[in-house]
């Protein structure tokens, strides 16, 4: 039997990414994820996926990689039904691997903190890198704009329009550092590391854009750029299994520093738990620091487990917590476009 429209688990997913995650930033998309939500013979195709497969932000970034465009529902439901068998197909072959240089800039306070800290240089590993733009923080700019007060860094000896500029609202104590810290070791694991000379990944990454979102799809294609330069090390594989190997592999001069943004939500309980013995062990053995860039309930886990340690919800709604070293310390725009410090986190 056909159920209800409108009822289940996976209505409850793109209901809530139609109310809580688009609005604001993609009309089109909160549009289409709150009529799938009641759209019952589409959600009973939907449920014959792998659970993690049903996540909206895949479904419609599938479909846009198959050539939907931006419009009415009934149109985009059309074009499900005529190209049903390829974007089923790109669903169970791809993940969301949003590859958001933006993020950067949420990350660079606490990426500068460690870097003074340790008076040397940084080494970063990254698990879940997708193709690895995350890990050239030292090559993008930014601008963090507090009210009307601006604050610019560059990234030295790089010409003007050679790399993306990253916006970032800010709020609170932020420890805006003074300069780009310096990075001599760059490596990331990921399950399908994405190849930024490969045109198929690169369209995957720009169908990942949200589609109002011109800005970040103009931004993704310098960060590509960046990255095209000079090629970061990604393994392919388990986080759980690759991690000590590759950090091993760091250099011992420089501070090594483990992060990550939306990835731990992929990952069930004891996996979770797996990883974070493993971060305890590489504290212990080299000093390793470690940078959590995590929304609360990215994806709703099919075990009931949460992604980060329970917070005020209305705090965070649509927004990821930064943690360093387990303590969070802010809140973010999950594209990086805010970054909110928490009092009293250093």
């Amino acid at each position: 039997m056909t159920p209800a429209a409108g009822t289940g688990a996976t209505a409850d997913w793109y209901r809530h990414f139609g109310t809580v995650d688009a609005p604001g930033n993609s009309a089109c998309y909160a549009d289409w994820s709150l009529q799938i939500a009641e759209d019952a013979a589409l959600l009973e195709r939907l449920d014959r996926w792998p659970h993690a497969k049903r996540q909206p932000l895949l479904l419609l970034a599938a479909a846009r990689y198959a050539g939907a465009t931006t419009g009415p529902y009934p149109q985009f439901r059309a074009f499900l039904d005529a190209h049903w068998d390829e974007v089923s197909r790109t669903v169970l072959a791809r993940s969301t691997q949003t590859n958001e240089a933006g993020r950067c800039a949420t990350l660079l306070p606490s990426l500068a903190r460690i870097a003074e800290a340790e008076d040397r240089p940084l080494a970063l590993l990254e698990v879940g890198a997708s193709a690895g733009l995350s890990l050239f923080p030292d090559r993008y700019g930014y601008e963090f704009v507090d009210g009307g007060a601006l604050k610019r860094l560059d990234p030295p000896d790089a010409a003007p329009g050679s790399y993306p500029v990253l916006r970032c609202d800010t709020k609170g104590p932020v420890p805006l550092p003074h300069k780009v810290p310096e990075v001599v070791w760059r490596a990331g694991i990921d399950l399908n590391p994405l190849d930024v000379n490969n045109p198929d990944d690169v369209a995957w990454l720009e169908a990942l854009v949200w589609p109002e979102q011109d800005f970040r799809r103009e931004r993704l294609r310098q960060a590509i750029a960046v990255a095209r330069a000079t090629p970061p090390r990604l393994v392919a594989g388990d986080l759980n299994e690759h991690l000590v190997s590759l950090a091993d592999q760091a250099p011992p001069e420089a501070a090594l520093v483990v992060f990550h943004s939306a990835v731990m939500a992929y990952l069930n309980a004891d996996g979770r738990e797996r990883f974070r013995d493993t971060i305890a062990l590489l504290a212990a053995d080299l000093g390793c620091h470690w940078i959590s860039n995590e929304g609360h309930m990215v994806i709703v886990q099919p075990d009931g487990s949460s992604v980060v340690p329970e917070m005020d919800e209305a705090r965070l709604r649509g927004r990821f917590l930064v943690m360093e070293d387990g303590v969070p310390v802010a809140a973010a725009g999950p594209h990086g476009q805010s970054l909110e410090w928490l009092e009293g986190a250093g």
